[in-house]
C-alpha cells in the first residue's frame, strides 16, 4: 500500500498543482526533475500483462531551454506549474537590470536583462526610443523575460484617452 501525498503550500498560492498523468497534453505543461518544462512530446505504451500504462513525456524547461524526459504510469499523478504571463511596460535599463512599470504604477526593477537575442531586442528599442511592454513569464517562483509587444502609435499606455486600461488595448507583436 501506498503513504498518500501531501502538498504543501507556501504562504497562499501553490507553485503546482496535481494532475492524473494521463490527462495532461502535449503544448501543456509539467514539472519534470523538479523544473518547469513545456510538454514537446508523448508517447502511451499499452498495458502489458503487469502493471499499468505508461506514459513517456519529453519537455523543454520553459526557462533554461533544457530538455528533459520522464516515464511515469498514467494512473499517477505529476505536479503542473501554474504558469503566469504578464505584460509590463519598460521604462529603463540600468546595470543589466529592467526597470517595469506595472498595472497599478508600481516599478519592479528585480528582473535582469535576458542574455539572448530578447535581451538585445529589448536593448535595441530601449535604446530607439520606442514605447513598448515585455511579457514576463512566471512559474515556481522563477520569472524571466519572454516577449516584448509594441504600445499602440497615439494611444498614452495602450489605450484611448479616459478609456479604461484593458489588456487588448496593446497589440502583439
Amino acid at each position: 500500500m501506498q503513504d498518500p501525498e501531501f502538498h504543501k503550500a507556501d504562504s497562499g498560492a501553490s507553485t503546482t498543482y496535481p494532475t492524473q498523468c494521463s490527462s495532461l497534453r502535449k503544448n501543456g505543461h509539467v514539472v519534470l526533475k523538479g523544473r518547469p518544462c513545456k510538454i514537446v512530446e508523448m508517447s502511451t505504451s499499452k498495458t502489458g500483462k503487469h502493471g499499468h500504462a505508461k506514459v513517456h513525456m519529453v519537455g523543454i524547461d520553459i526557462f533554461t531551454g533544457k530538455k528533459y524526459e520522464d516515464i511515469c504510469p498514467s494512473t499517477h499523478n505529476m505536479d503542473v506549474p501554474n504558469v503566469t504571463r504578464l505584460d509590463y511596460q519598460l521604462v529603463g535599463l540600468e546595470d543589466g537590470y529592467m526597470s517595469l512599470l506595472k498595472d497599478n504604477g508600481e516599478q519592479k526593477e528585480d528582473l535582469k536583462l535576458p542574455i539572448s537575442d530578447l535581451g538585445k531586442e529589448i536593448q535595441n528599442k530601449f535604446d530607439a526610443g520606442e514605447s513598448f511592454m515585455v511579457t514576463i513569464q512566471t512559474a515556481m517562483c522563477e520569472e524571466a523575460a519572454v516577449g516584448t509587444k509594441v504600445l499602440n502609435e497615439g494611444k498614452q499606455d495602450g489605450c484611448e484617452p479616459g478609456e479604461k486600461h484593458r489588456r487588448d488595448c496593446f497589440s502583439a507583436r
